[in-house]
């Protein structure tokens, strides 16, 4: 049992220290890129300072990557899973691979250093391998999870700049210019979505075709029923402008529905702590002293 906890405890400080050096803090970069708009980011910073080159990682997992076997298919729904958590480098589909590999074998060093094989190696091993291997993807489900949250909430802001910049009289291509320079501190993940349907656009692809590579990209309900307004909108003649703020104003009741949802939900999730953590403490406050009593009365009578 000891070791159980001496494993579980190693493990969850590996973690903690790999998610503070490895994760960012998005205020800060963006402060830091107002403020100094040539440092970059904190992450930039330290892999430029530790690595040196930007190949260095590719260098690095290229033994590990072709271990496990894969085929066209599944590095295409990687490939695109990658995309929707914001990562397009081709080579981070060979280093998510090589993650499936090191993982697993780091927990089972990790279980060999703390002693924890000995409770039974078969068993440990397993989960550490099973655990490993599942891992990554527990940690890409998060991160695209994280990046359409942020779509999501940062839409009517973009929405409304839209509206604006329709208003004052600009093209379609010209809002996605100003939009996207606009966005590029309070909403970068949206900014990066623009900039990809403007890119597309300049390189001669429809507009209708872009927008809706923009929603299979994010994979998100609302951005879907969005880009089929915009196209029904630039099909039909209808006014942009009056679209965007119709539907802007449809997302901010959607999310004041939702977190009225959510609210309603609170007292059925709270039913549990009270049963479970809050109750016994009550009665053993208020039973408690009268328990007491009640056990030195009987301890009198019968002596």
């Amino acid at each position: 049992m000891l070791l159980i906890i001496a494993f579980l405890a190693t493990f969850g400080l590996v973690v903690s220290a790999g998610l503070l050096l490895f994760g960012r803090d998005t205020v800060w970069d963006r402060l830091q890129s107002v403020v100094n708009p040539e440092s970059g980011s904190s992450w930039r910073r330290w892999g430029q300072a530790l690595w040196g080159r930007p190949d260095t990682v590719q260098a690095i997992v290229k033994p590990f990557q072709n271990v496990l076997p894969r085929t066209a298919e599944e590095v295409s729904v990687v490939q695109k899973r990658l995309i929707r958590a914001g990562y397009r480098n081709p080579s981070v589909a060979n280093i998510f691979y090589a993650a499936k590999v090191l993982v697993p074998v780091s927990l089972s060093i990790l279980a060999t250093a703390t002693g924890a094989y000995r409770i039974g190696p078969l068993f440990v091993y397993g989960v550490s391998a099973g655990v490993g291997f599942l891992l990554p993807d527990f940690w890409l489900g998060n991160r695209i999870a994280a990046r359409q949250r942020k779509i999501r909430l940062g839409l009517p802001e973009a929405l409304d700049l839209m509206v604006i910049c329709t208003e004052a009289g600009l093209g379609m291509d010209q809002i996605l210019t100003r939009v996207t320079r606009e966005l590029e501190l309070s909403q970068p993940e949206i900014r990066d979505e623009l900039a990809l349907i403007s890119l597309e656009q300049k390189a001669g692809r429809p507009r209708d075709e872009a927008l809706k590579n923009f929603a299979e990209r994010t994979d998100i309900d609302t951005v879907r029923a969005l880009t089929t307004t915009l196209i029904q909108a630039d099909t039909f003649g209808t006014s942009m402008a009056k679209t965007l703020r119709v539907y802007s104003d449809t997302l901010r009741t959607q999310r004041r529905q939702s977190a009225e949802e959510y609210a309603a939900k609170t007292t059925v999730k709270l039913v549990f702590p009270l049963v479970f953590f809050i109750f016994p403490s009550i009665f053993v406050v208020a039973l408690g002293p009268a328990a007491i009593s009640l056990l030195a009365g009987l301890e009198k009578f019968f002596t």
